[in-house]
C-alpha cells in the first residue's frame, strides 16, 4: 500500500465533481492512507457529509464552530495532524479564497493555518471551461503555485454543463497516482530519463512476424517510478497493450529498427538511458509484401536473417555516454546462469549497470526479482511487485549516477 501511514485531509468545495471525491476517498484508503474529510457548505449541496463519513469511516468536519474539539479549534488541530491537505474538487471561488488568505469557513481557515513547511497543499481544480480559462483564474493559479501549492492538473472533455473543454477534475485514479507520486523521494529531479520497454516485432509478411513474450510491465513500471522521482521521462514502447504512466511521454514503435531510430533521437537530450526492452537480435533479411501461402508441397519457406543493431551497446559507446553525460543501464532476461550471463553482458555492452532477471518465469507477471551487476559485484533486489522494484532500481540508478559526477 503506497500511502501506508499517511494522513490526508481531503477538502471538498462546491462542484458537481464532488461525486468523484467519494471514489477518491475510497482509493486513498485502499492504498493505506487515513482520510479526514472537511467540507464547505457549498460541497454539501452536491454530496452529503453522511456519505463521506461512511466512506472515510471518520466524522466529517464542516464548521469552524465544531464543539467536538475540546479547544474549539478544528482548523488548528486538523491541519497539524495532516501529512497533506488535498482540495478535490477545488472550485474557482475557493482558489480565489486561498490566494487572498480569506478564512471564512473551516476549510479555508485550515489551509491558512497549516504549517507551510510541513503540510503541503495539493489542489485539484474543477470548473467550467470558461471559468478555467479566465485570466483571473489563471493569475490566481500562478500565484498559488508561487506560494507553494501543488497543482494536480485538470482534465479535458465533456462537462456537466454540456460544454466540452479543459477544467474537469481529474479522475480518481489519476489523482491517486499523482498523490502517490507526490510522496515519492525526488531523487531524479531535473533528470531526462529515456526508457525502452516491451518486445519488438520483426515482420515476415504483412500478417506474420517474429517477436517474444516480453509484456513491457517492468519497463512501464520503471518509467512511472522515474517520473515519480521527479524526472522528465520518455518511454519508447514496443507493441504492448499497457496504459501510459501519467506524466510520461510515450513513443510507440514496432520493429527493432524503429526502436533504434527513436532511441538515437531521444538519447541526445537524455541524462539516463534504461534499456528494458527485449529487442529482437535478428530480423528476416527480406519481408514479403504479401502473405506467404502454403503451396501444398509440405515444404516450409526458408528465411534468411540479418542481425539488428545493438541499441544499448551503440548508445553506451557514444560520446555522451563515454563522457559521463549519459548514464546507461541495461537489462538481461536469462533462462539460466543469471549472474554469469549478466556479468558477461555488462562487459560486452560497456554499461556501468546491468540488471538481470530470469526472463521466461516473469514475462507477463506483476512481480519479479532483480540482480544488479556493476563493477563492484552483484546486489539482489528480492521478489516484489514490479513497481516496488522499479522504485528501488530508480534509487540505485540515482545513487550510481551521482557517484559518476
Amino acid at each position: 500500500m503506497d500511502l501506508s501511514g499517511k494522513h490526508i485531509v481531503l477538502g471538498l468545495t462546491g462542484g458537481i465533481a464532488c461525486y468523484k471525491a467519494a471514489e477518491l476517498c475510497r482509493a486513498l484508503i485502499k492504498q493505506g492512507a487515513t482520510v479526514q474529510v472537511v467540507m464547505t457548505d457549498a460541497a454539501s449541496q452536491f454530496i452529503t457529509p453522511v456519505t463521506m463519513q461512511a466512506l472515510s469511516n471518520r466524522p466529517v468536519y464542516d464548521s469552524q464552530w465544531d464543539a467536538r474539539e475540546r479547544n474549539n479549534m478544528p482548523h488548528i488541530n486538523l491541519s497539524r495532524e495532516a501529512d497533506a491537505i488535498l482540495i478535490a474538487p477545488c472550485s474557482a471561488d475557493f482558489m480565489a479564497k486561498l490566494l487572498h488568505g480569506r478564512a471564512d469557513d473551516l476549510l479555508s481557515l485550515m489551509c491558512l493555518a497549516r504549517p507551510i513547511e510541513s503540510v503541503p497543499l495539493l489542489i485539484a481544480p474543477a470548473m467550467n471551461r470558461e471559468m478555467w480559462a479566465h485570466p483571473a483564474t489563471q493569475r490566481n493559479l500562478a500565484q498559488l503555485q508561487a506560494d507553494g501549492a501543488t497543482l494536480l492538473g485538470v482534465g479535458s472533455g465533456f462537462q456537466a454543463c454540456g460544454e466540452t473543454g479543459d477544467g474537469r477534475m481529474l479522475e480518481p485514479q489519476e489523482l491517486l497516482e499523482d498523490v502517490i507520486a507526490f510522496f515519492q523521494p525526488k531523487v531524479l529531479a531535473g533528470q531526462q530519463v529515456l526508457v525502452t520497454a516491451g518486445p519488438t516485432f520483426e515482420a515476415i509478411d504483412p500478417v506474420r512476424g517474429i517477436t517474444n513474450l516480453s509484456s513491457g510491465k517492468m519497463g512501464f513500471a520503471i518509467a512511472r517510478a522515474a517520473r515519480e522521482a521527479g524526472a522528465d521521462v520518455t518511454l519508447i514502447a514496443g507493441p504492448v497493450a499497457l496504459p501510459t504512466p501519467r506524466g510520461v511521454q510515450r513513443v510507440d514503435v514496432k520493429s527493432a529498427q524503429n526502436m533504434h531510430l527513436a532511441c538515437v533521437e531521444y538519447a541526445r537530450a537524455a541524462t539516463i538511458f534504461v534499456a528494458t526492452a527485449a529487442v529482437a537480435d535478428w530480423r528476416p533479411a527480406q519481408a514479403s509484401d504479401q502473405k506467404i501461402k502454403k503451396d501444398g508441397s509440405g515444404n516450409a519457406p526458408v528465411l534468411g536473417f540479418v542481425e539488428n543493431v545493438d541499441i544499448l551497446s551503440e548508445i553506451a559507446h557514444s560520446p555522451r555516454a563515454t563522457s559521463g553525460a549519459l548514464f546507461c543501464v541495461g537489462f538481461a532476461a536469462e533462462s539460466h546462469d543469471l549472474l554469469a550471463h549478466a556479468t558477461a553482458k555488462r562487459a560486452r555492452k560497456g554499461v556501468p549497470l546491468l540488471v538481470g532477471n530470469i526472463g521466461p518465469a516473469t514475462f507477463g507477471q506483476d512481480d519479479n526479482a532483480l540482480l544488479l551487476v556493476d563493477a563492484q559485484g552483484a546486489q539482489e533486489l528480492p521478489r516484489n511487485s514490479k513497481l516496488a522494484l522499479a522504485r528501488q532500481l530508480v534509487a540505485e540508478i540515482a545513487k550510481r549516477q551521482r557517484a559518476t559526477h
